[in-house]
């Protein structure tokens, strides 16, 4: 095992007395080629070429005596230290670090980032990167081959938003472009990169925020919001207490994305946005897409809205992780489930019809449950019944994917 491993972050700036101290002792040296040709490296160290860093952790582990890895940026932050600290390696490093790419990045575009979210994009993780980008107004994705600015433009279609896209921050080949999501993919950019997405406001106020990333106490407490807070009476199946329990079956978050098929008054897709996810709202109705549009906007959350009549609308929209139907019935259940999210919502206010949702679920795969919601409001200052509802509560589970 290495005597010594020390990681150092590299930012373009001269390294530090205890980083030119560290790799003046260095037997070994692991880094990209531009580190390793940095004039501080010993010549008669062995150097190693970072690909795999669990490769490249494997090799340390076995060498006799001191060993210097160099990586780009803060290396605690989305770096290389929690691989090398991986229990398999057994190593225990020290780390001197230099300022994160996308510190640098936002210093660059002269932009707060503590209301900020980050993420990392790999081909495995694009998807849930872009869902990031398409549920909130302030994202920087450190980007890598085949997934950088132009598929995240390309997979964000529909949805506008200001790219600035840092390039080699920190080398004399630097580059800082800001176009829009749409013109991303008519470019060729260098690998990797730190793109920083906008859309719609970014102001956290003039006192700034009190936790980094999205603030998780904006708004109105509670999952679900009375009829009052949609401006007008709700549809059949979107009452307090439907909503509440369809929440809670397909457990929206972060990086998910979220069909909201019949979305009324917005009422449900608002609620998903504000537990992180991206929502994609379908309505044929005008009013109803104009509803939803409102509500997002007085709950100051981001919404895509497409106007058309499903099954036929839902052909060409993104993959979804969990739908929620709130009309069409067992056709459009069905047309879901042919698209295959992890999760399935839906109701209806006979037994016939749930048990048909029900019968083309389980055709699908899905395992299914069911159960009878009876609510009942009260007026307490009387306690006498104001409004009584009754639906079957359908939710389907892939069982063979993990939710």
């Amino acid at each position: 095992m290495a005597d010594r491993v020390t990681v150092i972050g590299w930012d373009g700036s001269p390294l530090t007395a205890a980083a030119r101290a560290a790799l003046g002792a260095a037997t070994l040296v692991a880094g990209a080629a531009h580190h390793l040709a940095l004039p501080e490296v010993p010549p008669a160290a062995e150097r190693i070429r970072l690909g795999s860093v669990s490769l490249a952790a494997r090799r340390i582990a076995g060498h006799r005596g001191t060993a210097v890895v160099l990586a780009d940026g803060d290396p605690g932050f989305f770096g290389v230290v929690r691989t090398l600290r991986a229990p398999e390696f057994g190593l225990e490093v020290e780390v001197v670090p230099a300022v994160s790419s996308v510190a640098a990045a936002f210093a660059r575009a002269g932009m707060p980032w503590d209301d900020a979210q980050v993420v990392v994009a790999h081909r495995r993780t694009l998807r849930r990167a872009v869902n990031v980008c398409r549920a909130h107004t302030k994202v920087a994705v450190l980007t890598s081959p085949g997934a950088g600015p132009a598929e995240l433009g390309l997979l964000m279609e529909g949805v506008h938003r200001t790219f600035v896209i840092c390039e080699e921050l920190g080398t004399d080949r630097e580059q800082v472009t800001i176009l829009t999501s749409d013109k991303a993919a008519d470019h060729t950019w260098r690998d990797p990169n730190v793109v920083i997405v906008i859309g719609g406001p970014v102001s956290a106020g003039e006192d700034g925020g009190w936790i980094s990333g999205r603030d998780p106490g904006t708004g109105p407490r509670g999952w679900t919001q009375p009829a009052e807070a949609y401006d007008g009476p709700l549809g059949e199946g979107e009452t307090d207490l439907l909503r509440a329990a369809q929440l809670a079956r397909l457990g929206p978050r972060v990086g998910d994305l979220v069909w909201d098929i019949g979305c009324g008054s917005g009422a449900f897709a608002v609620e998903a946005a504000r537990a992180g996810a991206a929502v994609l709202a379908v309505d044929h109705d005008l009013t109803a897409c104009g509803r939803t549009d409102a509500a997002a906007r007085r709950f100051g959350v981001q919404l895509q809205i497409v106007r058309g009549t499903a099954p036929h609308v839902l052909e060409n929209l993104p993959e979804p992780d969990v739908v929620r139907v709130g009309g069409g019935g067992a056709a459009v259940v069905s047309a879901v489930a042919d698209r295959r999210p992890q999760r399935i919502v839906a109701h209806a206010s006979t037994r016939d019809e749930a048990e048909l949702i029900g019968r083309d679920l389980t055709e699908h795969g899905y395992r299914v449950e069911c159960a009878l919601l009876q609510s009942l409001e009260l007026d307490t200052r009387a306690w006498t019944e104001t409004e009584r509802s009754v639906a079957f509560l359908l939710s389907g589970a892939l069982a063979d994917r993990t939710v």
